[in-house]
């Protein structure tokens, strides 16, 4: 039978993984997350730069968060009284390869003052958490669970589908349709920073129409501390060939940034780098918020729900949590 001394683990500290346990230990469960990177925060990821002005948060994954649904709106407000986030703006630019085409106006995007990372650090404190644990093995023998060969109560893994697949036994995965979701499209994030701006008025922008860049976000903007630096998202054609080295998609995509916001020449800039996503995005996200195993097992995160977003992946690692605790009761 399953151990119910074991504790519940958590494969992953995205912020799905994060609000997953909270839901848990709320619940009096004993919980520990695990993770495989140096920092908890998953593709809500920041690299902090050293500029002329001080040091800067860039947000080298997600961009921003919107809120729909009053529970994901309750933690928001939370963020917001803790002087960690605040609306940024509700109206993009329109880039097409003939330069600005317009804007669009939607709900309203937020954005973290010291990054979005820095949100699911909040929503970490208090819980048991370690970093730098690359999981290998969850073995699943009728009831009995094991994560590396240590007992578990049950196991959640918050992470993309084909990360959960490799994880498990066949039979569970296919259980948990993870099959379906195994399909993902790839970004190679490029940020750079100039002695001084030269871009003109610009929050954010979608791009339409251009083979190399997808979105493009004024990060001092983003941050308020007016920083120049510019993050671009390359697109996913684009990022696919270029995986095995991020570094060479840095110049084509400046100078596409470059003439999509109508600049003559590039100026030099000071700093630039790149990351490679190479599960950014689901391209089948599963109609349903998370799955459970009998054996309770669950999968939860942005490919699960309607659309990948920051909001979704919180509220599945919520709604798996819930579910966890009803059956564990």
């Amino acid at each position: 039978m399953t151990d119910t001394s074991a504790p519940v683990v958590v494969v992953g500290g995205g912020i799905s993984g994060i609000s997953c346990a909270r839901v848990l230990v709320a619940h009096g469960y004993d919980v520990k997350v695990l993770d495989r990177g140096r920092r908890i925060g998953g593709r809500m990821a920041v690299r902090t730069e050293d500029l002329a002005g001080g040091r800067h948060a860039v947000d080298i994954g997600a961009s921003y968060f919107t809120v729909r649904d009053e529970r994901f709106a309750k933690v928001a407000a939370g963020w917001e009284a803790a002087g960690l986030a605040a609306p940024w703006t509700d109206t993009f630019h329109l880039l097409a390869p003939e330069g600005r085409v317009g804007t669009t106006t939607g709900l309203p995007r937020w954005s973290a003052s010291g990054g979005l990372r820095s949100l699911v650090e909040h929503l970490a404190e208090g819980l048991d958490v370690t970093t730098g644990h690359e999981v290998e093995e969850v073995d699943v023998e009728g009831d009995r669970l094991t994560v590396d060969g240590e007992p578990a109560r049950a196991v959640v893994l918050a992470m993309p589908d084909p990360q959960a697949a490799d994880l498990l036994p066949q039979p569970v995965s296919t259980w948990l349709d993870l099959d379906g979701g195994m399909e993902w499209s790839p970004v190679i994030s490029v940020w750079a920073a100039w002695s001084q701006r030269w871009w003109g008025d610009l929050d954010g922008a979608f791009v339409d129409g251009s083979p190399v860049v997808s979105w493009v976000a004024d990060d001092g903007s983003r941050r308020g501390d007016g920083a120049p630096v510019l993050v671009a998202h390359a697109t996913s054609v684009f990022s696919a060939g270029r995986l095995e080295d991020p570094g060479t998609a840095v110049q084509p995509v400046l100078d596409e940034v470059s003439r999509l916001l109508g600049a003559d020449v590039l100026p030099e800039p000071e700093l630039t780098h790149a990351h490679r996503w190479s599960l950014a995005a689901p391209l089948h996200p599963h109609r349903e918020a998370f799955a459970l195993h009998p054996a309770l097992v669950g999968v939860c995160g942005d490919g699960w729900g309607e659309r990948a977003r920051v909001e979704q992946a919180y509220l599945s690692g919520l709604q798996l949590g819930e579910a966890l605790a009803d059956r564990l009761a």
